[in-house]
C-alpha cells in the first residue's frame, strides 16, 4: 500500500512547480502504481509499460506548469499524459514489430498491487458509481487505450454519442474525485 500523501494536492503542485525533488518522490510514490496499471493494460508488456511510465513521469515533471486545477484533478491530468504515451507506444513501429515477434507481450499479468492503489486514490469507487454507459466508454477509451474513433467502432456507437458520453463521464468522474480529494 502506498504511503499517505503528506501534501494537499495544491501544495504538491506548488512544490512541483518549484522543482522540489521531495515532492516529486511523493508524487511518484503515491500515484505510480495506479498509473502503471493503466499503462500496462494498454501496452500489455511489463517492461515496456515501465519505460512508458518513466517517460510519462519525465513529461509530468517538465510540464507541471501546464497543469490547471480548474480543468481537473492532478491524477486526471497525469493519467492523460501516461495514457497518451502508452497509446503512442502501441502505435510505434517498434511495438508492432515486437508484438509479431512475441505473442506473450499482451499477457495482462497480475494487477493486485495496482488494484490496491487505484482503490487508495478512489478511482475504482468513483468509476463504479458512474452510469453504465459512461463506465463502458471510459473502460474502452481510457483503460483500453482506444482512440475515440476506434472506440466508436468497437462499441458500435456513433462518434458524436461516444464523445458526448466520454465528456459527461469525465465531468462526473472529475466531480467525484474532487469531492474525494477534499475529504482527505
Amino acid at each position: 500500500m502506498s504511503p499517505a500523501l503528506k501534501y494537499t494536492e495544491a501544495e504538491l503542485v506548488e512544490l512541483l512547480k518549484h522543482k522540489s525533488e521531495e515532492a516529486f518522490g511523493a508524487l511518484y510514490d503515491n500515484y505510480s502504481a495506479a498509473l502503471f496499471g493503466i499503462v500496462k493494460r494498454i501496452i500489455g508488456d511489463e517492461d515496456a509499460a515501465q519505460d512508458v511510465l518513466q517517460d510519462g513521469f519525465v513529461k509530468i515533471w517538465k510540464n507541471i506548469e501546464r497543469y490547471d486545477s480548474d480543468k481537473g484533478t492532478l491524477f486526471t491530468w497525469m493519467l492523460n499524459i501516461v495514457r497518451n504515451k502508452a497509446i503512442d507506444a502501441t502505435r510505434s513501429k517498434h511495438y508492432k514489430h515486437q508484438i509479431r515477434l512475441d505473442d506473450s507481450i499482451v499477457d495482462k499479468g497480475d494487477d493486485r498491487q495496482v488494484t490496491q492503489n487505484e482503490e487508495h486514490i478512489g478511482i475504482k469507487e468513483a468509476v463504479r458509481s458512474l452510469k453504465p454507459e459512461h463506465k463502458e466508454v471510459l473502460e474502452v477509451i481510457y483503460f483500453g487505450g482506444y482512440t475515440q474513433e476506434e472506440a466508436s467502432k468497437k462499441l458500435d456507437m456513433p462518434l458524436g454519442t461516444l464523445k458526448t458520453r466520454a465528456r459527461a463521464a469525465i465531468k462526473n468522474l472529475r466531480e467525484l474525485l474532487k469531492d474525494k480529494v477534499s475529504e482527505q
